[in-house]
């Protein structure tokens, strides 16, 4: 791990103490083709108690490995050849591998981007979370329990007194990204490690997140470093910045002055990609044609169905959508609010308890197994971790001959060349076809996953947070293809997202659901396309104008200037016959509101509203 010798230094901090970071020439190597070469370059910082420095940069910066060394951790085919790390008195690269397993968890803790790959589904929630502070013997069991949910209330967990009791599969992912910071602050850490922790989360719960993660590091005077991509956390969460890319630093600053007054063109061009532009969409809508897709009076859910044919779980309830041959549609909400089950009743994943789904005018199928080839290839989905979605077995010419055999009844000559001509839709050589998923970046991996898509040559693409787990340079880069494979071969999107200012940016038409209900849609041109707040005078519902004011923008101290949200009402604890969104709602009408169901309008210029209110007044922060 470490060319310095063993050591017994000891492996534990104090507990609340803190414990400054000195980090002097630090180098790591990993195994190629041709031998061991350098992919961090000699990286000179420091971090004082109760600091966050972030890490910046693109994909392959060398961010997380950076990141991953201060623990004295290498990934498989890395090795941490050179340089020092010390927190407090501890050196870590000194320290044999006992003693750094003993700092794991203790007096370093780690959480990731990926919350769900982070817990044993057979195993409750509290009893992972308080695994640390019993494997390290720093409290009971009782005790350890009392912190966890006083964690819980930190983190603005729902009913804290009794989530623990639940399994992971049972809460939604924000929850579980919390969940997984409760996991990691329980042993009170002098160092925490955030990899990209709310890049899952929808705008409202990041904010609640990230009010939590920097409370923390504020008061128990904890070091921090943050990695991620976006720089709009970056500029509510750091005291000092680290720009890196191909593992060399190429700007140390405190965060003004990298926000404001970047020294490096590298920067600059990281900075300049983290406002999305509206992309060119295709031909415009045949609004007289049969629509492509017809989404009428659904209901779905999860779970045994009542006698009602309601299931014991519903999720989503009267969603009614169209899209048109060549539209791109934006599904936005947070997490819970029914995108990504809409997305699965499409592609015929989950079947509706109520209402139809039309394509071209005809019936689907309710599940995939009663649908035809031809439906099947009509329709596909790009999933939102590429990882998980690509058999890592697999190189990516089998990737992609799949589809081509399946649907298409290629072979030979005829499907090499269309494989080459696929990777050349999604700009990427044609190398590639004989790597495995493992080999190459998160932008390469969904590219490929989007090139599979491409493969059926579908009507429909359901794109599903396609963009959420990618830098902002390549996430800019793959909604630049995905907008030109639209204009180029016809296409349609259902494109669900958490980001805004993504969906803004490549959508013709925005549906915000709340509580598996559809509350507005918009055309894209009165969705505040512009930066910053939603604008425009037409009506808003107050949910909408919540979403817009909890994006966050790239401007030092926006996060001290946003309100305190009120907490989200649990689905099921709803009063019959009133508006889903009434207990977040600043403009609720007395005895209206909280007494009849709202009623969908029609907006001047186009979209719909679910509210009692001809015009909604913006509700600000």
């Amino acid at each position: 791990m470490s060319a310095a010798p063993p050591s017994s230094a000891p492996a534990q901090a104090a507990p609340g103490q803190g414990a400054a970071v000195a980090v002097r020439g630090l180098r790591i190597a990993a195994k190629g083709a041709s031998g061991e070469h350098t992919i961090v370059h000699g990286l000179d910082f420091d971090i004082a108690p109760g600091e966050v420095l972030a890490l910046i940069g693109e994909s392959g910066s060398g961010k997380t490995t950076t990141a991953l060394a201060l623990m004295g951790y290498a990934r498989q085919g890395c090795r941490i050849v050179g340089g020092s790390v010390r927190i407090g008195d501890i050196d870590v690269l000194g320290l044999d591998a006992a003693a750094q397993r003993r700092l794991r968890g203790r007096t370093v803790a780690y959480i990731a981007q990926s919350a769900a790959a982070s817990f044993n589904p057979s195993r409750t929630l509290m009893d992972q979370v308080v695994e640390p502070a019993l494997i390290h013997r720093l409290m009971s069991r009782d005790e350890a329990e009392r912190r966890a949910v006083a964690l819980f209330r930190e983190l603005a967990l729902p009913r804290p007194d009794s989530i623990g009791q639940r399994y992971p599969h049972q809460v939604s992912g924000g929850q579980l990204q919390r969940l997984m910071a409760a996991m990691a602050l329980i042993s009170d850490p002098a160092l925490v490690i955030l990899d990209e922790p709310t890049t899952a989360l929808d705008v409202t719960t990041q904010i609640e997140v990230l009010r939590a993660f920097r409370r923390v590091v504020r008061e128990r005077g904890t070091s921090a470093v943050y990695v991620t991509h976006d720089l709009a956390v970056v500029a509510q969460m750091a005291d000092r910045i680290l720009v890196l890319r191909h593992g060399a630093a190429r700007e140390l600053g405190d965060t003004r002055q990298i926000i404001e007054a970047p020294a490096d063109d590298y920067t600059r061009s990281l900075l300049a990609a983290a406002h999305p532009a509206p992309r060119a969409g295709g031909p415009a809508a045949d609004a007289t044609a049969t629509p492509l897709l017809s989404v009428r009076g659904l209901a779905a859910g999860y779970g045994p169905r009542g006698a009602d044919g309601m299931p014991a779980v519903p999720i989503l309830a009267d969603i009614d959508l169209t899209v048109r041959r060549g539209q791109a549609i934006g599904v936005i909400g947070e997490s819970g609010s029914g995108k990504t089950t809409l997305a699965r009743v499409v592609a015929g994943l989950v079947a509706p308890a109520r209402g139809e789904v039309l394509l071209d005018g005809a019936l689907l199928p309710p599940t995939l197994a009663r649908r035809s080839k031809d439906q099947l290839r009509r329709i596909q989905i790009v999933f939102q971790i590429a990882d998980t979605a690509l058999n890592p077995a697999h190189t990516v010419e089998r990737i992609l001959a799949r589809p081509l055999q399946l649907y298409h009844g290629l072979s030979g000559a005829a499907l090499q060349a269309r494989i080459a001509r696929l990777l050349d839709l999604v700009q990427l050589p044609s190398a590639v076809a004989g790597r495995l998923p493992g080999g190459l970046s998160g932008g390469q991996k969904q590219r490929i996953n989007l090139a599979r898509a491409l493969a059926a040559e579908p009507d429909l693409i359901l794109a599903d947070e396609v963009t959420s787990a990618l830098d902002t340079v390549v996430g800019a880069a793959v909604l630049d293809l995905m907008a030109e494979l639209r204009r180029e071969l016809g296409l349609s999107y259902l494109f669900i997202s958490h980001d805004l200012n993504t969906v803004r940016a490549v959508c013709d038409e925005v549906v915000v659901l709340y509580a598996g209900r559809k509350v507005e849609s918009v055309p894209r041109e009165r969705a505040g396309v512009a930066e910053g707040m939603a604008t425009g005078s037409a009506a808003r519902h107050p949910y909408f104008d919540l979403l817009a004011r909890s994006v966050p923008e790239l401007r030092l101290g926006w996060l001290d200037e946003t309100a305190a949200r009120e907490a989200q009402q649990p689905a099921g604890a709803r009063a019959a016959g009133c508006c889903v969104f009434l207990d977040r709602c600043p403009v609720r009408l007395a005895g209206v509101c909280d007494s009849l169901p709202p009623p969908r309008r029609s907006l001047p210029g186009g979209g719909e509203i679910l509210c009692h209110r001809a015009e909604v007044p913006a509700a600000r922060a």
